[in-house]
Order: structure tokens, then sequence, then C-alpha cells
């Protein structure tokens, strides 16, 4: 019922003028409430039905036409392999159709005449891996291949054929995504490699694509991996041999590093814990005022938290409650936290900068006090991830206080800024190529819940507190680091609630919208590029919503 209330309400809205409805929106209590009414209703988890991604898939397919089309260009000559078990002479018969020179097919023959078999392939040539049953889009030799010239191997979208041959199911993958791989195997077929580099690998008929791909990338530092956002590969359903692609995944995981790997067959994705050195953990925590939340906040991480190596820093910016000045007197008693004075305006990102200044840990935590543990381990996975080389800032995942999804990572381009992927989406759902329960890589994250370490803090001169005092300070702050050649990570394993930005309002008084605006436009003119194609997203993705949808005929006009 209150779905179809507030879709009523919606409805009505659109036919009141636009003079009308710009002034109903300055009454900032009028419009938290719609704000609050409409989460609550379950509207704004509005993920597209088959039924609806189908359409818009059909019309992108229109619209994409040409891309189609494309002529095979300068080929010399490719090979392919091709796996797994299913429908492989057929598969074998289509790349023949084709013209490729040498097809081997790796279910078919015992270790070593496959390996032969590889050896004596053409280094001059590249090599097409895919998995039986898959078959290629005409064109896809030449986009692949014209692909490879600067790269070391090359990757596709998907999608499947359904008994018509009609197209459906699209896959639109992000560029190279190491946690992704990790994760769920998302690169599994539709490989084009230089056949040099496939030599280099001991293949039996049992290995998978995906596990080629983790084991050169965890091998070879420099590997160059390009992505097509095109659908080439039309590709069978995985659900069959999944586990066991996964499993083997976690198997080259655990050979090449020192990571922990957990196989969970409820959502089939890995779970991968990297080691750390316990290092000291200071988490920056601003508040004013603000007892209860402050409360929940800290004393679940004191009561919860199995890392232990921590300490907590309180911010007090100001407070003039009794009750929060005598909580705050009380916490600062306490063995791990320590309580200091921030008298000056608030401005987010100095607060913390400030903090900073008096953490005594080698990895700094950037905590909202509006935060509260869930997961006991939280703390554990994500110092994993920050002590790591090739990481930088390390996010959790955020739930609303009725455990919606608040935050699962934060992608470019949304609203012409940047937004959370999967907003609003429920706590279990797996959410767009399993984004939301696997552990990934993505541009930025939310420093609601934020660890780095300090010398990518300081590397980057910490947080803007000159440009971006309130809003986005987190997102360029994310970027800044990820320009010194790490990425970014949202760790799908810590999962804490984000209580308060539930039932926030808008920032719409004159004052704030201005302030706004004027970060907005900072944002939009620092990182141009990405808000432009954010590569942990695809380009064949909707900016106009958090729910992964293809985009609509307006988008692709």
């Amino acid at each position: 019922m209150k779905k179809i209330a507030m879709r009523l309400v919606r409805a009505a809205l659109q036919l009141i003028p636009k003079n009308l409805k710009n002034k109903l929106k300055q009454n900032e209590r009028l419009t938290g409430l719609y704000i609050r009414s409409v989460r609550k209703s379950g509207l704004f988890f509005d993920a597209p039905t088959p039924k609806q991604t189908q359409a818009l898939y059909n019309y992108w397919l229109e619209v994409n036409e040409s891309a189609f089309s494309k002529p095979a260009g300068n080929i010399d000559g490719w090979q392919a392999i091709v796996f797994g078990s299913d429908s492989q002479g057929i598969t074998e018969e289509k790349l023949k159709a084709l013209g490729v020179k040498t097809c081997l097919i790796a279910g078919d023959i015992d270790k070593s005449t496959l390996e032969e078999n590889i050896a004596r392939l053409d280094d001059q040539i590249p090599t097409l891996l895919l998995n039986g049953g898959d078959s290629l889009q005409e064109v896809a030799i030449g986009h692949l291949c014209d692909a490879l010239q600067e790269s070391d191997l090359v990757y596709c979208d998907t999608d499947e054929l359904d008994i018509n041959g009609a197209k459906s199911s699209p896959r639109f993958l992000p560029d190279w995504n190491h946690e992704l791989q990790f994760s769920t195997a998302y690169i599994n077929t539709g490989v084009m490699i230089k056949t040099a580099l496939l030599k280099s690998l001991h293949i039996t008929n049992q290995t998978t694509i995906a596990e080629i791909v983790t084991e050169l990338s965890l091998t070879i530092e420099s590997l160059a991996i390009n992505h097509l956002p095109l659908p080439l590969v039309h590709q069978l359903p995985e659900e069959k041999g999944e586990l066991n692609t996964l499993e083997r995944v976690k198997i080259v995981i655990e050979k090449h590093t020192n990571a922990k790997v957990e196989l969970d067959e409820q959502f089939s994705v890995n779970r991968v814990c990297w080691p750390n050195s316990n290092p000291l953990v200071s988490l920056i925590i601003p508040t004013k005022n603000g007892k209860a939340l402050v409360k929940a906040c800290v004393e679940s991480i004191l009561e919860k938290t199995t890392y232990q190596n921590y300490e907590i820093l309180l911010i007090d910016n100001g407070s003039d409650e009794q009750e929060s000045i005598e909580y705050f007197s009380y916490l600062d008693t306490l063995e791990k936290v320590r309580v200091l004075q921030y008298p000056a305006p608030f401005n987010y990102s100095a607060i913390n900068n400030f903090g900073v200044e008096h953490a005594k840990g080698s990895i700094l935590g950037l905590v909202n006090n509006d935060i509260e543990v869930i997961s006991p381990n939280w703390l554990t996975y994500i110092v994993g991830h920050a002590e790591r080389e090739d990481v930088g800032c390390v996010g959790a995942k955020l739930l609303y206080s009725d455990t919606r999804i608040q935050h699962a990572g934060v992608v470019l381009g949304y609203g012409g800024g940047a937004g959370h992927a999967h907003k609003n989406f429920p706590r279990f759902h797996t959410g767009y190529l399993k984004r939301i329960v696997a552990t990934n890589n993505y541009s930025a994250v939310t420093a609601a819940c934020l660890l780095v370490k300090r010398t990518h803090f300081d590397a980057v001169n910490g947080l803007n507190e000159k440009d971006l005092s309130v809003a986005f300070n987190d997102v360029d702050f994310c970027l800044k680091v990820k320009g010194l050649g790490v990425n970014n990570v949202y760790c799908a394993e810590a999962e804490l609630f984000h209580h308060e930005s539930v039932s926030r309002g808008l920032d719409i008084s004159p004052e704030k919208a201005e302030r706004f605006n004027r970060e907005l436009a900072y944002l939009q003119t620092t990182w141009s590029d990405f808000i432009a194609n954010d590569p942990a997203y695809n380009p064949n993705l909707t900016l106009k919503r958090e729910n992964f949808s293809i985009r609509s005929a307006a988008e692709l006009k």
C-alpha cells in the first residue's frame, strides 16, 4: 500500500506547474518528509525487472547497430583454445567459420598433449580463450585484435542468445577490476591474449579462463589489461560450473599470496582475507553533541571489534549539550579513547585533518559518529586490504537503520557528480555482477567509514579543507589517492550501520545550496575525466539512478 500511495503522489507531482513545484522544493521540511516517505515505501529500490532490462537492451542494440558491422581490419591471423566440456564441437565449428587458424580443444586431451600443442602455437598472432558453448559476434575478432594492439590481453562484455537466436541478458562489465576477479571470477570467457603470455603458464584440461587471467594478474606486475565495453561474446549461463571456477581462482590466489580465501557457497563469491602486521589503527570520529549516536558508535567498536590494536580519537567540534559533554569526559578516561577539542566552525575536511595530526597510527580511519559495528571482523578485513602495497582507500558496506544499502561503493557521474552504488537495495541483494556481496574496486568510497595508510594521506595532503568543506571531500580524496598508482576497495565483508543519513533532509537552504553547488562544480572541474567515464562502472549503464540499469532512450540520444 505504501508503494501504491507514493506512486500516486509522484504521479500527482508531475501535474503541478514547474514554478509551483520549484517553490515547494524550497520548503526544507516538506522536501525532507517527501524523501523519507519515498525511501520507506521502497520505491528507491528500483532494480529493473528482466522484462524492463530486455526492453532497454533491445533499444540499446538498435542504437548501437553500427558497432556490430565494424570491418575486420588488418588481421594477420588468430588462434583459439576452447575450455570446458559444454558443446565444444559446436563452438569449434563456429570458430572455423570465422577463419581461426588453429583451434585447440582443452577438454579432449591430456595435460602433456595440451601443453605441447600450446607450445606450438604461433607467437606472432594472438590466441582467443573461449568456453565451450559460447559463440562470437561476427565482428568480434576485428574488435578484439584492434584492442589488443596496446595490451597484453583484452576482454569484452557478454550477453546470451535465447532459443530463437535473440540477444538477451547483457553483462556490462567494468574495466579491469582486481578484486572483482578474485571474488567473482567475472572475466571467464572471450579473452584475446598475446600467445607468449599464455605459454608462460601450465595449463591443463581442467584450467579455466578466469584462472588464467587471475594468475597472470598476480605474477606479471605490469600486465596491461584492456576492456571493450561491447557485448561481442554470446555466453552460456555460468551457474553450473560457477563454484568450480571460484574454487580454482581461490587456489591461484592462495598459491601466489598470503591471503586466506573462503568460498562462500551461499552467494557464490570468494571471501579474501589479507594478512596484516597488526598496525596501530587510529579511528577519527568528529562530532558535535550527539551523545546517543556517539555512544552507539564507540561502544559497538569497543565491544564488537575483534581486531584490537586501535585507538579512537573523538574530535569534539564545540559541543554545548551538558549530557554530551559529560559523556565525552567519561570516554576520555578509557584506555583506547582520546577526546580532542576542535572549537573552530564546522569543516569536515579540516576536522579530520586535525585528527590525523594527533593520531598515532600508521593506518588512519575516518569514521562518522553515526556508524555502528555489525560484523566483528570488519576491521580485520579492512586493515588487511589497507596494508597492501597496491591498495589506497578501503571502504565498508554501510546499511541504513532499516538494513537497506546506504553505501556499497561510489560511482562517478551519478547526477553529474557522484553517488552510492546500489543505494537503497535490500541488505542481502547480490547486486549487479554480485557487486554488493563481493569485495571489488571502485574509484571512490565514502569517508563515513574509510581506512587508508598515513603515508597515502600525507602524500595527497589530506582532505581539501579549502574547496570541499562538506560535500565530495571523500570522493576528491579517494581520486587523489588513486592517482598515486593504487586501487581503492569496497570491502563487502566489513558491514556496519550508518544511522543518521536515513533521516537527513536535503541541503536546500540558500546558503547550503550555494555551498553544495560550489563544491559540485569543483568536483566536476577537477575530475571531469572520471565523471565522464568511471572505469569501475560501464559507459552503457545509466547515470540517472544508482541501480545499474542499462541507459535509457533519453540517455542514448
